[in-house]
């Protein structure tokens, strides 16, 4: 099946959980990323469950910390 992952097509097997792609994708620290399918967030505890569906739209979002800046 075909998915549009991060803005680019990707080719990969059918029925692809959230979990699976982030290991095909070869996600580093999958813990810290946030997933998108078809523009809702997935809560975590349901990746394992949650079968992608071809011409499927995934963002991988990582939420980043910053420092105070300078005064």
């Amino acid at each position: 099946m075909k998915l549009v992952v991060n803005g680019s097509e990707v080719e990969t097997k059918d029925g692809l959980t959230v979990s699976e792609l982030l290991v095909e994708q070869n996600v580093k620290m999958p813990e810290m990323v946030s997933v998108e399918v078809d523009g809702q967030i997935v809560p975590r505890e349901d990746f394992d469950a949650t079968a992608l569906k071809d011409g499927g739209k995934v963002e991988f979002l990582y939420f980043m910390g910053g420092g105070g800046g300078l005064n």
